[in-house]
């Protein structure tokens, strides 16, 4: 999850959820294919879909990861969040539980 100003602006929503995988790792099957890329920060960028414009990615420049938003994926009921950035900033009324983290002691 995150509550920074940036995702909170962009989604319009308290938080954004997010999941990570290797970009090499990630397979766009939908029929809008790979999503058109634009620049929301000087070395970030985010995908949205071609068709709805939905935003579905990020990607900062130079990493081999690319962050994907959890409910735009097919089985995002098996995906849980296990950390919330800029927690300090989400809003006052919002609570959320985060699931155990899966990679022990890290």
């Amino acid at each position: 999850m995150c509550s920074c100003a940036h995702c909170t602006r962009l989604s319009g929503s308290p938080a954004m959820a997010w999941v990570g995988f290797h970009r090499d790792a990630l397979k766009w099957t939908g029929p809008a294919g790979e999503p058109d890329y634009f620049s929301t920060w000087p070395t970030l960028h985010r995908g949205s879909c071609q068709r709805c414009h939905t935003q579905l990615t990020s990607v900062a420049d130079g990493s081999d990861m690319i962050t994907v938003t959890i409910f735009s994926l097919t089985r995002s009921a098996e995906l849980a969040p296990v950390g919330h950035s800029y927690r300090e900033m989400s809003a006052p009324w919002m609570t959320i539980t985060l699931a155990p983290d899966p990679r022990p002691g890290t």
